[in-house]
């Protein structure tokens, strides 16, 4: 009877885990969408095309028109009520310079936006589009996968000047200068950090004619048109922004879009055609159309039309995104005229068309497909008669927990991340309890899905923070909707080096890949016979994990019951039986995973060219995709090991970085071997302290030149950080050990601080001065006594002085205990 309470005890906690919610904190996202025009019919045409569509493409929160006008030019205007508005002081004709630049307006307009609109107070995305774009589906940031520091952008191959003398000229990291523009998704924070650079870069890019030149600029026409770019991409280097490049969101009408690829937005900027019609912006630079009753662009070819004039497919959908264009404006115009008070239009085989079936089904509102939600650096375009086969979609997965432990391996991961090319999103998944929550600081490190912690098992007490890990990702795929196709999985203190995907390491559906942990010796013996119906499916597996989200749906309960079977068998925990040195069940969740995939018969395709431990000698031609950094490694005389990190602040405090490597010129040549495992083990360090760097600048930290600055409490952060979290004495044990190579150290790293070096120096010197007093003044008395032999007057005087001397030593000694205190 008792077993079988305890049973239900086991299931009731189960059910009630699996449906609870996650901690109160994530609140709903506020978008708003800005678009910047002027005071004239060119951008009121526009503005009616840009407003019908965001309406049709349902995106979601409101927009604002930033329209920049002289006053002049607002005496006449008639479009105010085209859109909801924001006047803005034009900047057409620099204030300063007088330099006649309308594409200034853009930043300008920002700007204005963040100080005078109330809007900017309650939003925490922003998309940023231009006037003459055409919104085919909502842009929403989070779903491109855009973050706090990494904003979405599309991709602008032909801004050279970022790889050559002008982003040196113009930016102090012309390493960080992406090529991007017209899409832009961003948090509202790194816009207001972005948008005073975007505007003086653009100004300073503007002024430096000597440099508007096309083989610096790639601008065909050698005016500074495109300066605004550049203020744009050299503004977003100078604040740390490294941007998540899209190239499959927007696309010109007349390019033809990559096969199993649906844009979202289409920007008219250039030209196109189909068959003998054709349309260009510019023709329609004084065209007052919007506030001429009946009139309509020509109206291109219909559909039918179009499958009877182009056999190829995909050149095809090119062609029906052309009249999809035009049509989408033609619409919006005849909604502006009704609204203007036209009468109604006399009945056409077009205006039929545009209010059919057919037309609203060609035109409802496009999703996110997975190679759209894809966010990489693009790469070289492939030729358009190569095919290209559509990848599926991918997400990645880390655990941690609300430990400033876990922060820094966070931000080294993230950092890493955005380097390597991994395709699809990435979400953490925190572990807090309650009372962690209300003290953490690390929220905005990381995409992340909150996940109430198990580190202190709710039915037995145990304490054993490795296995938030498979419940974190059972709580994950219980809560939120997945749309990737496979998943992976991977560990906090991993820096990536490359895209890790199925395609290129064979993962399929029933068939996952993962990298060899041969110290997994208990599939061997007794210890996969007690715990799985199928030992011989037991694959000595883990690190990293890329899995069809099928199988990851099956498997993920089965990971968290064996990983908790596997704890509470305490009579196994031998050296001898699970190849734990230490003893202690600590390598339990890793027992659970493959026993877990054993119960179902998932046999892993093992790899040995994904992952390395820095300190490791590589093979030889293998390119690692992933560092994982859980033991200790050397180089020389330098050392890193993780575990000495434990307990200090490494992301709140200003400009804390691990010690530097060796530089790699210094490493011997002599073995081929040792140089190459050196050289591994420092790039690893260095990406964490690049890492570490750019976020502490996007923290905007003081300059390490200035004073210390008496408001950052360092050490009230360290204290702070030393609170949260609980950690028994088997906490020094790696998530992921290796016999014989693991340290258990947990001592902090040496941190310079001049304020306390300097505060420590006039202690000494004040010291110094107080023994010196003292002795003056027992050399005094001891004068005085001496003297008593001396005459009444003379021994008087004596004694006089070495009262008042006395009364001076302690008035010094008064005033050096206060100076004392007051430092």
């Amino acid at each position: 009877m008792a077993n079988f309470l305890a049973f239900l005890m086991l299931v009731s906690f189960w059910v009630s885990f699996i449906s609870g919610q996650s901690p109160g904190l994530e609140a709903p996202y506020r978008i708003h969408t800005l678009f910047s025009v002027e005071c004239q019919n060119y951008f009121d045409w526009q503005t009616v095309g840009f407003m019908h569509s965001f309406k049709k493409a349902q995106q979601p929160g409101p927009v604002t028109r930033l329209l920049s006008c002289t006053e002049e030019e607002k005496k006449n205007y008639k479009g105010m009520d085209l859109a909801p508005t924001l006047e803005v002081p034009s900047m057409s004709r620099h204030p300063k310079t007088g330099d006649w630049y309308p594409a200034i307006n853009k930043p300008a307009g920002i700007v204005h936006w963040l100080k005078h609109s109330k809007d900017a107070q309650s939003t925490d995305w922003v998309v940023i589009l231009d006037a003459d774009m055409i919104l085919r589906g909502p842009i929403i940031p989070w779903e491109l996968g855009a973050e706090k520091g990494h904003p979405v952008a599309a991709y602008y191959g032909y801004l050279i000047g970022c790889d050559n003398i002008l982003a040196k000229m113009h930016t102090k990291h012309p390493e960080l200068c992406d090529k991007v523009g017209g899409l832009l998704a961003m948090h509202i924070d790194d816009l207001r950090v972005l948008a005073p650079l975007w505007l003086s870069k653009t100004e300073e890019v503007r002024e430096d004619r000597a440099h508007w030149g096309t083989n610096i600029t790639g601008d065909i026409y050698g005016t500074g048109w495109i300066s605004e770019m550049y203020g744009y991409s050299f503004g977003a280097a100078e604040a740390g922004l490294r941007h998540k490049i899209n190239d499959n969101l927007m696309i010109y009408p007349g390019y033809t879009p990559q096969p199993g690829v649906e844009p979202i937005l289409l920007h008219y900027g250039l030209p196109f055609s189909v068959g003998n019609w054709s349309f260009s912006k510019l023709e329609h630079h004084e065209d007052g159309i919007v506030y001429e009753c009946g009139r309509l662009f020509p109206e291109p070819p219909y559909p039918r039309e179009i499958k009877l004039m182009e056999p190829d497919p995909n050149k095809r959908r090119a062609l029906f995104l052309n009249i999809e264009c035009i049509n989408t404006m033609n619409e919006g115009l005849l909604l502006q005229h009704a609204r203007n008070g036209c009468p109604k239009p006399k009945w056409s085989k077009y205006l039929s068309f545009l209010k059919s079936k057919t037309f609203a089904k060609l035109t409802q509102p496009k999703l996110l497909t997975p190679p759209r939600m894809q966010t990489e650096v693009a790469k070289e375009v492939k030729e358009i008669d190569e095919p290209i086969k559509p990848y599926p979609k991918i997400h990645t997965l880390f655990s941690t927990e609300c430990t400033t432990y876990f922060d820094w391996q966070t931000v080294g991961l993230m950092h890493s991340f955005h380097l390597s090319g991994q395709p699809g999103n990435i979400t953490r998944l925190l572990s807090c309890t309650d009372e962690d929550l209300k003290q953490y600081k690390g929220h905005d490190l990381a995409p992340t899905h909150y996940v109430p912690s198990m580190s202190r098992h709710p039915l037995t007490g145990d304490w054993y923070p490795a296995i938030n890990k498979p419940a974190a990702v059972v709580h994950w795929l219980n809560h939120v909707n997945v749309d990737a196709e496979y998943i992976v999985i991977l560990d906090a203190d991993m820096i990536l080096r490359g895209p890790i995907t199925p395609w290129e390491f064979k993962a399929a559906r029933g068939r996952p890949v993962s990298t060899p942990y041969e110290y997994l010796i208990g599939c061997d013996n007794e210890l996969a016979k007690l715990h799985t119906r199928h030992p011989e499916a037991c694959d000595k597996v883990g690190g990293v994990i890329i899995m069809h989200i099928d199988d990851l749906r099956e498997f993920a309960l089965l990971w968290l019951l064996k990983t908790e079977e596997v704890r509470a068998d305490k009579a196994h925990y031998a050296t001898n039986i699970t190849g734990d040195i230490y003893e202690s069940g600590w390598i339990s969740e890793m027992y659970g995973y493959s026993f877990g995939a054993a119960e179902l018969k998932l046999r892993h395709l093992i790899s040995n060219e994904i992952l390395i431990y820095p300190g490791y000698v590589p093979e030889p031609d293998v390119k690692y995709r992933v560092f994982h950094y859980g033991l200790e490694f050397k180089v020389g005389n330098w050392s890193f090991d993780k575990a000495k990190s434990r307990e200090v602040d490494m992301v709140n405090k200003c400009w804390a970085t691990f010690p530097d490597p060796p530089d790699p010129s210094t490493l011997e040549q002599t073995d081929e071997n040792e140089l190459q495992r050196d050289l591994l083990s420092i790039e690893c360090a260095r990406t964490l302290n690049e890492a570490l760097h750019l976020h502490h600048k996007r923290r905007n930290c003081p300059d390490t030149t200035a004073l210390s600055n008496p408001a950052l409490d360092t050490t009230k952060d360290i204290a702070n950080s030393r609170k949260v979290g609980r950690f028994s004495k088997t906490d020094d044990i790696e998530s992921n050990p290796v016999p014989r190579n693991h340290s258990q150290e947990s001592s902090k790293p040496k941190v310079r601080d001049g304020l306390f070096s300097t505060l420590r120096f006039w202690i000494i010197l004040l010291w110094v001065f107080s023994g010196l007093g003292f002795i003056l003044v027992m050399l005094a008395m001891c004068s005085g006594y001496t003297s008593k032999g001396s005459s009444k007057g003379k021994s008087n005087k004596s004694r006089r002085r070495s009262y008042t001397g006395f009364l001076k030593t302690n008035a010094r000694d008064r005033q050096g205990r206060k100076s004392d205190a007051s430092l």
